[in-house]
């Protein structure tokens, strides 16, 4: 795996919260940083998307406007990637966030020429503000920068150690898949993304690593060690 020459890493929210399960565990965060510097300093090109569950989950409020929800949501990001770009500059790795919409002084404007001169000055990428439009999930939003920054993977860091074939919460006979097809994905509904996401990445030839954030060096290890999840292949 360590052939890729670039990555998306998708962080949940939830798992950078930790067992608090809202805001951050800075030891988790500190730990993934850690574990980002150490890829970025094998040469290893991180553009890195975070969800917003940690601080709001609009969708399970029936009093709000929906676009105004998913607005709050794409805020919620943009909070997750300051906090979690100044966690990774405590390390020692220079970061730049880029946003859909302006944000003042905050995050840039993403553009792709922008995201590949970080990268060549080597620094780590966030991609905050989802798609910067409502209706659209973060799992849209990091497939679309993969797809645009033309990412080798996409990684999926989650509070689950890989993709089952149901609940593992609900159900204590669920099977963990250690490799499975995009198209089984969309055939058997296992929702490792959303729908809209799953297709963008079975049309574009993306495949995803799919493993528990909270694993022992579980970022160096999926792309230079044992990979302890499942790997969706296209």
């Amino acid at each position: 795996m360590a052939d890729y020459k670039r990555v998306l890493l998708k962080l949940s929210g939830e798992a950078l919260a930790g067992e608090k399960r809202h805001g951050f565990d800075e030891a988790t965060c500190v730990e993934a940083a850690k574990q980002v510097k150490a890829v970025v300093d094998k040469g290893m090109e991180v553009g890195i998307v975070i969800g917003g569950g940690n601080f709001w989950r609009g969708r399970t409020s029936e009093t709000i406007d929906r676009t105004k929800a998913d607005q709050i949501g794409m805020l919620a990001t943009v909070m997750n990637c300051i906090y979690t770009s100044e966690i990774l500059r405590s390390v020692g790795l220079e970061t730049e966030i880029f946003t859909p919409f302006a944000c003042g002084s905050m995050t840039k404007l993403f553009s792709k020429d922008a995201v590949n001169e970080a990268f060549k000055c080597g620094k780590a990428v966030f991609f905050a503000g989802g798609t910067g439009h409502p209706y659209f999930s973060t799992d849209t939003g990091a497939a679309l920068r993969a797809i645009e920054i033309e990412a080798d993977a996409i990684l999926l860091a989650k509070a689950i150690d890989g993709v089952y074939d149901s609940d593992p919460k609900v159900n204590a006979n669920a099977k963990r898949y250690d490799e499975v097809t995009i198209q089984e994905v969309l055939d058997k509904k296992l929702q490792v993304i959303d729908l809209t996401a799953t297709i963008m990445c079975m049309e574009n030839k993306v495949p995803l690593l799919v493993f528990a954030l909270n694993d022992k060096d579980s970022i160096v290890n999926t792309l230079y060690g044992t990979f302890n999840g499942t790997k969706v292949t296209v």
